[in-house]
């Protein structure tokens, strides 16, 4: 564990005069000049809520509200000692700690404790302690040169990156301005076509086709029509064939029923009904007639839903594909060293000046919207681009993302790796964690990294000392795992220690150079001790 935190928060300068001169005791030295009574021996609470004799102060009684006047006995729960540490670092503890019968680590030198109970080890304990400082500041030392070094790489990564913005944005320019130009020709083809298409459409040959298609329309109602009359008719003689009675002789009727019987090939409804007991019925009259009737109208429609545009320029393809001449950008044979550069000539002519060597406008256009397609295709991935390469640019240094000195990109992506023996457990910095089964294979997500260390503030050490990842695959009867990486200032990027809490909730510590940040203070506080 780093000392520095501790460090920081007890390490004070102590007035060459205090070694000696400390006529209240547990007064911190920030605050001796405040401890001096007035020349009517009075002295003022530190909340100026009321002056009391200067005889009061550390005479085992609480007097002032907030407990100012008790620093070395303990008296008021809410005040504070201060051990001098001589030879060490002074130390603040709480008065409730002062006169225990305990002596409190933070005060090597025994004085939270009345004389003869607690030793004065201090010396001991310094030594020890400014050996682990040393030691810590060689650390801090070498682990910020490194850490300097990914600040530079950061810096040569903006470099880069702007470089490269300024390449996407050219870039984009120059396809905006080629969408433009393609847009213009796509325009000018297509009205070419148009004007070309109207020609056609007044052929004798496409004029034939619209007659004769609507013609056709036109008899496939009528027999739609007819279809559904006769269907009501066969329901109709049907239903008096089966229904009428023999016995009343209406012989309109049997002539009906009989006409009916002839027309649709059944046997006379007596036949039938005699012969019931021997099984089997009569087949529909028009189910034949039905399905014939169905698969017409299903080729006549599938006729009818033909593009006739389409048609007439298949069709001039075809004619001109049988009768082209021989021209320059229709040869039979190339050479393989030419090929390259003809194909190129050939795309040329023909999407730019209009040309085809089939001489199909249908194929003209085609040709150029595939041109505008993918133009706008190349323009969209420029565009990508740019965005990707602005957002990369913009978090750099963003405080929450890579640090505001963008120490931590030379991370970006960084997968660290440890064996626990039933799993190796990797962890990609910025990026995914996972736990790897060694014997089955098996892998689980354990998250995305989504924050920092959340309650601390943005853009201080502590606050990069922990990476969040969330979102991982979810527990068989439990929650989503997740994992908390505690990191510290290590010469090395690496994972020490993985443990579980809680189910599915993992913990891992590991180091890293990132968080040896320079300590140009340590040499004074030294200097102190």
């Amino acid at each position: 564990m780093l000392l520095l935190p501790f460090l920081l928060s007890l390490s004070v300068s102590v007035p060459a005069q205090a070694a000696f001169s400390l006529e209240v005791k547990g007064v911190h030295p920030s605050l001796y000049q405040k401890y001096v009574p007035t020349s009517s021996n009075l002295w003022s609470c530190l909340d100026e809520s009321r002056s009391i004799p200067w005889s009061s102060v550390n005479d085992d009684y609480c007097d002032c509200p907030d407990g100012s006047d008790e620093p070395g006995t303990g008296a008021c729960k809410n005040s504070t000692f201060f051990c001098v540490n001589v030879g060490h670092v002074g130390a603040l503890i709480s008065a409730t700690r002062v006169n225990d019968g305990l002596c409190e680590p933070q005060c090597c030198d025994g004085s939270d404790e009345p004389t003869g109970i607690c030793p004065n080890i201090c010396d001991q304990v310094g030594i020890h302690h400014r050996a682990l400082l040393e030691q810590e500041t060689k650390l801090r030392k070498t682990g910020s040169k490194i850490r300097a070094s990914y600040i530079s790489f950061a810096q040569k990564e903006k470099m880069r990156l702007e470089a490269v913005v300024t390449s996407a944005e050219r870039e984009v320019t120059a396809q905006t301005n080629e969408l433009a130009r393609i847009k213009e020709i796509v325009d000018r083809t297509e009205s070419l076509s148009a004007v070309a298409l109207e020609r056609r459409k007044s052929s004798p040959l496409f004029k034939s086709l619209e007659s004769h298609s609507e013609l056709l329309e036109s008899l496939l109602i009528l027999h739609k029509n007819q279809r559904q009359r006769l269907n009501a008719l066969e329901d109709i003689l049907s239903g008096l064939r089966t229904g009428y009675n023999p016995n009343y002789q209406d012989m309109a009727v049997l002539e009906a029923v009989r006409g009916w019987e002839q027309i649709a090939g059944l046997h006379h409804i007596n036949d039938v009904q005699k012969g019931e007991d021997e099984g089997g019925g009569e087949p529909l009259p028009s189910d034949g007639q039905s399905k014939i009737s169905d698969e017409i109208e299903r080729k006549v429609e599938s006729v009818l839903k033909a593009d006739r545009v389409s048609l007439l320029m298949e069709h001039e393809k075809y004619v001109d594909q049988t009768q082209a001449s021989p021209n320059l950008l229709n040869l039979s044979y190339i050479p393989q060293s030419f090929a390259p550069a003809f194909d190129y000539i050939r795309s040329f002519a023909s999407a730019i000046l209009g040309y085809n060597p089939l001489s199909s406008d249908a194929a003209s256009v085609s040709r150029v919207r595939q041109l505008l397609s993918d133009a706008e295709a190349v323009l969209r991935e420029a565009e990508d681009k740019l965005r990707n390469v602005q957002r990369d640019l913009e978090d750099l240094f963003k405080p929450d993302r890579f640090g505001k000195d963008g120490e931590w990109k030379k991370l970006d992506g960084l997968c660290l790796e440890k064996d626990t023996g039933e799993y190796t457990y990797e962890v990609c910095l910025f990026g995914e964690a996972k736990q790897k089964g060694n014997s089955d294979g098996s892998v689980h997500s354990l998250g995305h990294f989504s924050s920092w260390k959340r309650d601390e503030e943005v853009g201080t050490p502590d606050y990069y000392s922990r990476q969040m990842f969330t979102g991982g695959a979810k527990c068989w009867n439990g929650p989503q795992r997740s994992i908390q990486v505690d990191l510290s200032c290590g010469l090395d990027n690496e994972l020490l220690t993985i443990t579980e809490p809680e189910k599915c909730e993992y913990l891992i510590t590991g180091t890293t150079p990132a968080l040896c940040t320079p300590l140009e203070s340590w040499e004074n506080v030294k200097d102190e001790l």
